[in-house]
């Protein structure tokens, strides 16, 4: 038995059928991708080892938690058996589509890193960190989520391999990295599962991210040539144009009138509304008609000192309110990679491979999906006003489990 969203005894009869209506949802859209029955056996099996209350996601434990002997089967589907993990992606994406879309939906870029030991794991690498926050031997994977009023959850991913790794041909064969794979920045990756989510028919009203790809004129260019908006993050160091000259960011920021702050809430937290002061700068217009740029600058107010600035891009109506939002957005991806690792094992692989690593990372967010998916449908008739983002707790997938018995 378990508590409905109003409070009342939902029976476990209905509790089981809710899952497996929603698994066998998820059958229906991967099933048909498997080459051979087992692997299709095997691929489910291993979704709900994910979903399982294993405190560890890797092999042994999945196969532990299913009643196998021995976790070889799994390793198999994760290595050598036939199927294609950017096919169940694409699924993926339709799946979230079909239960989470919403016009005033966000796309949300960010990386996080896989703490490693050896030279040996695909991408692995001394490299900085942003989970550690150092320098690491580590993986570091760039995902893209979508981020709706129903709900957020990962919607792509892409294994960065740094410069060592493409330089050098033979590692990368002996890793399993195809060959017509080369060096790629971070800002180039999150471009590529852009452009894959939005031919895919991923529409979304507004794409942010933090500093590493707000910084990058190419990505930001790209999306203005799409009249796509954004709000991205950009480091003090970054340079935007004002008139005829060409200003640093940092040198706006000591510049701002300290008259002209406005205090919005960037959206729901874990504790509450986020407050924050922020002021609103108009930069060049670009080439689209209609279309402005601004440069929108935020301040803690505990610290006053402690200011983020973004360059946003959207049609010239477009309200402050709106940028602040969609600023407060790319907060949902942190908590939505906190809640990957933490309730479905996205950092609990053992696998060394390229094909491992995809697979299993694809899998993954299949797994957190299905939760999420499950979770809105909980909330059905208490929807925030249109626009308004669900609070991004770092629990909420962790409670919503223990409350629905799953």
């Amino acid at each position: 038995m378990a508590d409905d969203r109003h409070g009342n005894i939902e029976p476990e009869s209905a509790l089981v059928q809710k899952w497996t209506e929603a698994f066998q949802e998820v059958e229906q859209r991967i099933g048909g991708r498997f080459a051979r029955s087992e692997a299709q056996e095997q691929a489910l099996g291993y979704l709900k080892g994910l979903l399982s209350p294993a405190e560890r996601k890797n092999s042994w434990q999945l196969a532990e938690a299913l009643g196998q002997a021995t976790p070889y089967r799994l390793q198999h589907l994760l290595g050598r058996a036939l199927w294609d993990a950017n096919e169940i992606r694409d699924d993926l994406q339709q799946y979230v589509l079909a239960h989470l879309s919403d016009d005033e939906a966000i796309l949300v870029v960010d990386e996080t890193g896989f703490l490693k030991k050896g030279r040996h794991s695909a991408g692995v690498a001394r490299q900085y960190s942003g989970t550690a926050g150092r320098v690491e031997n580590c993986q570091i994977g760039v995902f893209l989520a979508y981020v709706s009023a129903q709900g957020h959850t990962l919607i792509d991913r892409e294994l960065y391999l740094p410069q060592e790794w493409t330089a050098d041909p033979r590692r990368c064969a002996e890793a399993g990295i195809p060959d017509d794979r080369s060096f790629a920045t971070k800002p180039a990756l999150a471009r590529l599962m852009l452009e894959r989510a939005f031919e895919a028919g991923v529409l979304a009203a507004w794409v942010t991210g933090d500093s590493i790809y707000g910084d990058d004129r190419r990505l930001r260019m790209w999306l203005e040539e799409r009249e796509q908006a954004y709000v991205l993050a950009v480091s003090s160091k970054e340079y935007v144009w004002i008139g005829f000259k060409q200003h640093r960011v940092k040198e706006l920021l000591a510049a701002l009138p300290d008259e002209e702050w406005i205090r919005l809430s960037a959206g729901d937290g874990a504790k509450g509304p986020r407050w924050y002061d922020w002021q609103l700068l108009p930069l060049n217009s670009p080439l689209q008609e209609g279309w402005r740029r601004w440069l929108l600058v935020r301040r803690k107010l505990d610290d006053p000192t402690e200011v983020t600035a973004f360059v946003a891009f959207a049609p010239q109506s477009t309200p402050l309110e709106s940028m602040v939002r969609v600023a407060g957005g790319r907060w949902a991806i942190e908590v939505t990679l906190e809640a990957a690792k933490g309730e479905v094992g996205l950092d609990h692989y053992e696998v060394r491979s390229w094909t491992g690593w995809y697979r299993h990372i694809t899998l993954v967010m299949w797994a957190h999906a299905l939760l999420t998916v499950l979770r809105a449908a909980s909330l059905e008739g208490e929807r925030p006003e249109k626009g308004a983002l669900l609070p991004a707790s770092s629990g909420s997938l962790a409670a919503f489990k223990s409350s629905r018995g799953l």
